[in-house]
């Protein structure tokens, strides 16, 4: 039996207590929707901090494991730290990492998707930090298939259960998963609009 790393129990739990004590913004913010809220989660404070980030790269490896994905990642930024952290995380060197632009770059290689090929068959899975409409994700999604990418699901680490999750559902479409770690309801339950 392979050893277990020592996050590997807590992970969950390190990612949740991180996401409340450092991610969490409370105060009046514009979201990348436009829409405007009393708070803000800001993952990437949380995801770039040691710990956090080996126990996102274990959940988020162990999803793709479970999803059989060959691959991980998503829009840029957010889903590059989540990426990176999974890839470090693999059990074995299977597991690549990848990111989709929001405009392709009009130099070099001019590619949507960064990152190592692809291999025809290697499904992905389709990872964020934080979900509101959806929109960037939708984005990430079409992206993949337009350039004959096979899906495996989509993973965020927090929803804010803004109807981005049903977008993304859709979006993916045949059945295919979409989940969260986290809700807004675990990172905020006092939050005065729940």
């Amino acid at each position: 039996m392979a050893p277990q790393h020592p996050f590997a129990k807590d992970a969950r739990r390190i990612v949740l207590e991180a996401l409340r004590e450092h991610a969490l913004v409370i105060g009046e913010v514009t979201l990348s929707s436009g829409r405007t809220a009393q708070y803000y989660v800001d993952a990437r404070r949380m995801l770039l901090l040691p710990g956090p980030f080996r126990a996102v790269g274990m959940l988020v490896a162990e999803e793709a494991a479970r999803l059989g994905a060959g691959c991980v990642g998503g829009p840029v930024m957010g889903a590059i730290p989540i990426a990176c952290a999974a890839i470090g995380a693999a059990v074995d060197d299977g597991l690549k990492a990848f990111f989709v632009r929001k405009e392709r770059k009009a130099h070099g290689l001019q590619r949507w998707i960064e990152g190592p090929e692809i291999e025809p068959g290697a499904r992905a899975l389709v990872v964020e930090d934080t979900v509101t409409t959806g929109g960037s994700f939708v984005e990430a999604i079409e992206r993949l298939r337009e350039e004959g990418i096979a899906l495996a699901g989509a993973l965020a680490i927090v929803d804010r259960l803004a109807g981005g999750g049903d977008a993304i559902g859709r979006a993916l479409g045949g059945g295919l998963p979409y989940r969260s770690l986290f809700t807004i309801d675990d990172v905020y339950p006092d939050r005065p609009d729940r």
